[in-house]
């Protein structure tokens, strides 16, 4: 705990306590309900984003790689909740071309063998965003669906630009599937899955592994996934602005993973505009209601069901983009990580 800044351990003090008021308090804190497209922020989500503006709290940091990549992680004290226990993990290095990729092995308390793996693609817009800032939000998937997560750290821009991502994303769940006896996991139950960007990434892993042959994934979990980087869609421009991800962020993140010279219809950055999605695996697609991404997730959901892929799609009409790593404050959070948990567990199960 003492490795926390002072002003990080005081703002979640203040944030646990806004939290525990009243309803009533609440409401007279976070201002009148907000109704846009016929939907109203939930009250969590509008107190969280009034004391975020309060404390003014942003996703890019002055446009700072570094200082926006340290404030997310730190971010998980805040709004992540304590440590999920009773979740083992171990630390895993993936052999890829370059070198090794790190990352985390999730592993619930008395899960019998061999299990469903999750191959997960944390979300920060390709930039930002590290296994530490998905730390709880895996712990939570694992827990809760009861399978194994493989948290992956795949290389970032500006550092690395597309498509070092998804060639780590793709190794990643070749080295499952390839190693699944020695994780304790089924080859046949190994899906993908990923928040936002990782969303984005779990997308084109899945219909690149499917399209080569071979091993594919058995289930895709893209909670709020970015599937078209080309265009700007009606969710986009609706909510471009104090819902928590803005339209200046996207920008920024797509300028940084796709620079001039890149192609953003490039069905590896943009799966929604792949010509074939047929005989994809499964997929179940959470998209927020308040959301500038609201229409990438949708408009991918209805793209698989054209294409008789079984898909699931749930709007969460109330909620904001993150929402799977808000789950130590309010309720409407944590219950709506808690639906798409079940969905991978059902999947996994079968």
């Amino acid at each position: 705990m003492m490795s926390i800044p002072l002003q990080v351990r005081a703002q979640a003090v203040a944030l646990r306590a806004a939290f525990a008021l009243p309803r009533p308090l609440r409401r007279l804190l976070a201002g009148p309900p907000v109704q846009r497209d016929g939907q109203e922020l939930a009250l969590d989500a509008q107190l969280l984003l009034r004391l975020m503006r309060i404390a003014g709290t942003r996703i890019v940091v002055d446009g700072n790689v570094d200082a926006s990549r340290a404030g997310l992680d730190l971010s998980r004290h805040l709004v992540s909740g304590p440590v999920i226990g009773r979740v083992a993990a171990q630390e895993i290095r993936i052999p890829v071309e370059h070198g090794r990729l790190a990352a985390t092995l999730y592993t619930p308390e008395g899960l019998a063998t061999p299990s469903g793996l999750l191959v997960f693609y944390h979300g920060g817009g390709w930039v930002i965003g590290s296994r530490l800032s998905h730390d709880n939000t895996a712990r939570f998937l694992a827990q809760q669906a009861g399978v194994q997560v493989l948290s992956v750290e795949y290389r970032q821009p500006p550092e690395h630009i597309f498509p070092a991502a998804v060639e780590d994303a793709l190794a990643a769940f070749d080295h499952a599937h390839d190693h699944a006896v020695d994780l304790g996991a089924d080859p046949a139950r190994i899906a993908v899955g990923g928040d936002s960007a990782g969303g984005n990434i779990a997308a084109v892993t899945a219909q690149l592994a499917t399209r080569r042959g071979g091993p594919a994934p058995a289930f895709q979990l893209l909670l709020y996934p970015a599937t078209d980087v080309s265009r700007r869609s009606h969710s986009r421009d609706s909510f471009a602005d104090g819902f928590f991800l803005t339209g200046k962020d996207m920008d920024w993140f797509a300028d940084h993973y796709a620079p001039a010279g890149v192609d953003r219809a490039d069905p590896r950055m943009s799966p929604l505009l792949t010509d074939d999605l047929s005989g994809l695996p499964s997929a179940y697609i959470g998209t927020a209601g308040f959301d500038p991404l609201r229409d990438d997730g949708e408009d991918y959901a209805e793209a698989l069901t054209k294409a008789g892929v079984p898909t699931t799609l749930s709007r969460q009409p109330d909620l904001i983009h993150g929402y799977a790593n808000f789950l130590g404050i309010g309720h409407r959070f944590r219950e709506a990580t808690l639906e798409a948990a079940k969905a991978l567990r059902t999947a996994l199960s079968e």
